[in-house]
């Protein structure tokens, strides 16, 4: 048997014969938004990531404005070629999102096409990511219920940055220490 095998045998007897309990779950599942891609533009600016907001006809044209000189990462399904291959040598990367949300400027990618592998999205010390206006989402409840739970989640707020004891903020220590971001609308 194992420790988690073990554990769950243990719980499994200290709950037996117990009353089920009905938790009541008061969650809100649904916000108004009247302007989502003006909220997620402004939260995700909040988060030190350089943001725009572009037409869809005018997202080409800023995606190579913002990769220029840079060796990109371009995962499969992104729909453009000539993508670099080594993760070592890559200045960044290149990817589009499962969905965004609104209210904590949050991107949520699922690693399906155009959205690359964790280390893809987690090496290169820049991230260019495109997220479509129809994509962004008012809150949590709204992105999760869009999400498949068995595939690998990455939730992205903001370029990665962390504190030292002195709460000194260092950037980049375990992902992109870049974040652009660019919305078509």
């Amino acid at each position: 048997m194992s420790a988690r095998e073990e554990i769950l045998a243990r719980i499994r007897t200290a709950v037996a014969g117990a009353q089920d309990v009905e938790i009541p779950r008061g969650y809100r599942t649904e916000r108004q938004v009247d302007d989502l891609v003006g909220l997620f533009a402004e939260r995700v600016d909040d988060y030190r990531a350089i943001v725009h907001v572009v037409p869809s006809a005018g997202v080409p044209a800023k995606i190579d404005e913002c990769v220029r000189g840079r060796r990109m990462v371009i995962p499969e399904g992104f729909g453009r070629d000539g993508g670099w291959d080594d993760l070592r040598t890559a200045d960044g990367v290149l990817t589009n999102c499962a969905v965004a949300i609104a209210e904590t400027g949050t991107i949520v990618l699922d690693h399906g096409p155009g959205q690359g592998t964790r280390a893809q999205t987690l090496v290169p010390d820049y991230h260019l990511c495109v997220v479509r206006a129809d994509q962004i989402v008012p809150g949590v409840p709204e992105a999760v219920a869009r999400l498949d739970p068995s595939r690998p989640l990455t939730w992205i707020s903001g370029p990665s940055a962390t504190s030292d004891i002195e709460l000194n903020r260092v950037e980049g220590v375990h992902g992109p220490r870049t974040l652009e971001v660019v919305i078509s609308t």
